[in-house]
């Protein structure tokens, strides 16, 4: 049985995805973007994945660098993302099970 308190937690917490995401198609949907800044934020995407990424990597030992370092190859010589993540995640784990 799920309690009432995690409930009403994730239930907010999809409310407040769901409005972000709403609020982003109403604001360009009204206002046209200029192409500066169209340009501008097809480089969110990456600075926010940077942001997530460069903490661990600082913090992380020999499991992390591996990993990063597989993802960038595997996506550098694939062209594919989601393969490049899978290739990192799975060499981490190589490390992490061989220690």
């Amino acid at each position: 049985m799920i309690e009432t308190s995690n409930l009403i937690a994730i239930l907010g917490m999809a409310f407040a995805t769901l409005a972000c995401r709403a609020g982003g198609y109403f604001l360009f949907r009204t206002l046209r973007p200029t192409p500066f800044l169209r340009a501008m934020l097809g480089y969110v995407p990456g600075a926010l994945f940077v942001g997530y990424v460069a903490p661990a990597l600082a913090a992380g030992g020999v499991k992390e660098w591996v990993g990063a370092a597989a993802t960038l190859i595997t996506v550098r010589l694939s062209g594919n993302v989601a393969i490049g993540i899978a290739a990192g995640t799975a060499s981490a784990w190589l490390v992490w099970l061989a220690r």
